[in-house]
């Protein structure tokens, strides 16, 4: 349907479900935009930065920290609300959303959910591989992260002491470059004078990948400085290696021809993301398209074909049209595409429109631990201190409010005086004992017929 210019008519409804980075973007561009009001419908009542969840994962922030309250963020945009709720289903037909017993009108409708992990048909090793999307992820996996140098140090068995020395980190992205040099950071550094039983030195940390190269979306020379840096922080890289189970606290792998095994107490997930649900219900209502990860495969003005005035962006949308290559689910593109819908709905209703969507890349980059970073800007590559304070400076431009922006910043330079975590909380029901579990050592033992992985 064609959205046609409402001058002199009742404010054009735009509904935004999702307050990640496309729908708080889109939300923010049509701020006081005249003869338009906007509600904006999220789950939870903040906007999280993901790029950052790994630092609360590993004690270097809190949550609070990287999380902004929706209401406050548009508090001064008085033709905005904001719901708590979770949308449910959509009406293509009489143009309005499913929150619990309520029904929504929209004249436009951007749907912004995101993605969720994808354990590729695994789902059972969800709950020991945890992966990190939500505030609950970070807190989890710190919780395991910690715990498990805890256990160490009361264990007196040097098999199952192994085991809980050991992070197995799966995805060779930037999430699983950025976990794995901040554990080791944290075993190598941090917590160094902090154990009487147990050297943290001895803290083993696999970072698997199935391609030939971490962080491939980098430039290769990129990659590789990338994977040298690692190795020189401790981390053991594994390129063109697959995970094939993940059972009793073994991790098996394949390596070409060959399988091999690894007792890890801690499993971390980095590796793939699909599409939130509303994907579904969007093909079901609308009969649009998606792709194998559950995407919906978007037109060039980021709209749903044949629904001129349903939008998707972000993670959830698959947008193939600027290079035949769907758009990397980052903050950028999701920020980019949520600022464009605004305003090609502020240009529609002025009986107005825009050229197709284009992405503006400015690079890409990955925190390596303290010093040491990758950036690639095209033209420009950084490597090491320079493009450490790169990275810096760029995650602090794009947190949300200005509070969170200084507080960050003297966390880190906190951080990097006193090579101290101050977030280094355990939290959660579960106790040490379960923690540590009550597995035989046969458990951490490898299978007659697979090797042990050397590290």
């Amino acid at each position: 349907m064609k959205v046609a210019s409402l001058e002199n008519n009742p404010p054009h409804q735009v509904v935004i479900i999702g307050g990640g980075f496309g729908g708080l973007y889109a939300a923010k561009a049509l701020a006081n935009a005249n003869n338009v009001n906007v509600t904006l419908i999220d789950k939870r009542n903040f906007h999280l930065f993901q790029p950052l969840l790994y630092q609360v994962a590993t004690g270097a922030l809190s949550a609070t920290d990287i999380s902004a309250p929706l209401r406050s963020v548009l508090s001064k945009s008085k033709n905005t609300q904001v719901l708590l709720g979770e949308v449910s289903d959509i009406d293509a037909a009489t143009q309005q959303v499913v929150m619990g017993d309520k029904k929504i009108p929209y004249d436009t409708l951007i749907v912004a959910t995101g993605a969720k992990h994808s354990y590729f048909g695994k789902d059972d090793w969800q709950e020991v591989a945890p992966g990190l999307k939500t505030v609950e992820d970070a807190i989890e996996m710190r919780r395991r992260i910690f715990t498990a140098f805890e256990a160490a140090e009361q264990e007196t068995d040097p098999v199952k002491r192994r085991a809980l020395l050991t992070f197995v980190i799966v995805g060779g992205g930037p999430t699983g470059v950025e976990l794995a040099g901040a554990i080791a950071e944290l075993a190598y550094k941090t917590l160094q004078e902090d154990f009487r039983n147990i050297d943290t030195s001895e803290t083993r940390i696999l970072l698997l990948q199935g391609a030939d190269r971490i962080l491939p979306a980098l430039a290769p020379e990129l990659s590789k400085e990338a994977e040298a840096s690692l190795k020189q922080f401790g981390v053991d890289v594994h390129t063109k290696t697959r995970v094939t189970n993940i059972e009793n606290d073994i991790v098996t792998l394949k390596q070409g021809d060959e399988f091999k095994e690894v007792a890890a107490k801690t499993i971390l997930w980095a590796a793939g993301v699909q599409a939130s649900p509303m994907a579904k219900v969007l093909a079901q209502k609308t009969g649009v398209e998606c792709d194998r990860s559950g995407r919906v495969i978007v037109e060039p003005d980021l709209s749903v074909k044949g629904y001129e005035n349903i939008f998707v962006v972000g993670d959830l949308a698959n947008f193939s049209h600027q290079n035949g290559q769907p758009l990397p689910g980052v903050a950028p593109v999701a920020k980019q595409e949520g600022e464009y819908v605004a305003t090609l709905i502020k240009k529609r209703l002025r009986g107005k429109t825009l050229p197709a969507f284009k992405y503006t890349d400015y690079g890409n980059l990955a925190m390596i631990g303290q010093n040491s970073a990758v950036v690639d800007l095209g033209l420009i590559k950084l490597t090491g201190f320079s493009a450490w304070v790169f990275w810096l400076l760029i995650h602090i431009y794009f947190l949300i409010e200005f509070d969170h922006k200084i507080l960050v910043m003297m966390q880190w330079a906190w951080n990097y005086l006193t090579r101290k975590r101050s977030a280094r909380l355990i939290t959660g029901e579960e106790s040490l004992a379960l923690a540590k579990g009550n597995d035989s050592e046969s458990h951490y033992a490898p299978a007659n017929n697979r090797q042990p992985i050397n590290a």
